[in-house]
């Protein structure tokens, strides 16, 4: 597979990962405690100011090919690891988890997601390589997912009631409540779950899923397993500050789910057509970031009926 990431690129930015992750567990966040809109918002900016700075580093020493390619897959990965959120929102209060506890919880499942999408993206590079007809299996599953995301857009997840959920219960003993941050307790001589490892499966869960989406969608981008890697790698760090900055108003972004839809049909119908023609990273950059950024915008200029009668409510009274 032809690649810009030599043995020193694929060190160093591994490294500078596993850096920032000890310095998040074991600085920042060593004493459980519930992330304030302020500190989501300073994390959330560091981790969009090291994305651009890495891909300004591409574009200067890789050439301007490269670093659409790392923009367009970073866009991408971001919009679509934000429909995440809607269901992280009902995964924690399906389950009443404390906000002080979500933090770790997080922080322990997009570590899993990092080591998944990792095998994932090897895979999926090593069988585009072999094999030039997966491309089309990847892009039809990107059209399939498209109209299944459309259909299902105003479904309300109900994590409480998923297969994951019913088989822990049957075959992991849990205790009844939760033990502080704990996902694993010795009681009456007994190893015994907690809830937070229930929870901690469902974000894994939902992650693995997601993630049969995000890959393919990317690799219509670009071929390279670096680029691929560290902008998927980006998108997924800021996820945890994205949440805590995006989770009380989430619910607002009514038309995103719409617009995800029309960005993987896009993607799958570039992956589709791909032989007979390919579509400039520019023009897919431009589209991608139109579809998203009008759905934001519109879901703040039209918000959802519910939000605007508790506005007109609140201005009543």
């Amino acid at each position: 597979m032809e690649t810009i990431g030599n043995p020193w690129l694929w060190s160093g930015f591994i490294a500078f990962v596993v850096a920032m992750l000890a310095l998040d567990l074991g600085v920042f966040h060593r004493k459980a405690h519930a992330v304030s809109l302020k500190e989501a918002a300073i994390w959330s900016g560091v981790w969009v100011g090291f994305a651009v700075l890495f891909n300004v580093a591409i574009w200067h020493y890789f050439g301007a090919e490269r670093g659409l390619e790392f923009a367009t897959g970073y866009v991408i990965e971001k919009a679509l690891s934000v429909d995440n959120l809607f269901v992280f929102v009902a995964i924690f209060s399906a389950f009443a988890v404390p906000a002080a506890f979500q933090h770790r919880v997080l922080f322990w499942g997009i570590l899993g997601a990092l080591v998944l999408r990792a095998i994932f993206i090897l895979v999926g590079g090593a069988l585009l390589a072999r094999f030039h007809w997966v491309m089309y299996l990847f892009g039809a599953i990107l059209l399939f997912t498209a109209v299944k995301l459309f259909v299902s857009r105003d479904e309300k997840p109900e994590p409480e009631k998923s297969p994951v959920t019913r088989l822990f219960r049957r075959f992991v003993p849990t205790t009844e409540g939760f033990r502080g941050t704990s996902f694993l307790v010795k009681e009456n001589g007994r190893r015994l779950a907690t809830p937070l490892l229930l929870v901690l499966v469902l974000v894994e869960a939902t992650d693995l899923v997601f993630a049969v989406d995000s890959i393919p969608a990317i690799f219509a981008v670009t071929r390279d397993p670096f680029l691929v890697f560290t902008s998927n790698i980006f998108a997924i760090l800021g996820l945890r500050s994205l949440y805590f900055l995006l989770a009380g108003i989430v619910d607002r972004f009514h038309y995103l789910k719409p617009a995800l839809a029309l960005v993987l049909a896009f993607v799958g119908t570039k992956m589709v057509i791909v032989d007979l023609y390919k579509v400039p990273v520019g023009v897919s950059l431009a589209v991608i970031a139109t579809l998203i950024g009008g759905a934001v915008l519109l879901s703040f200029l039209r918000p959802p009926k519910a939000a605007g009668a508790a506005a007109l409510r609140v201005e009543a009274e």
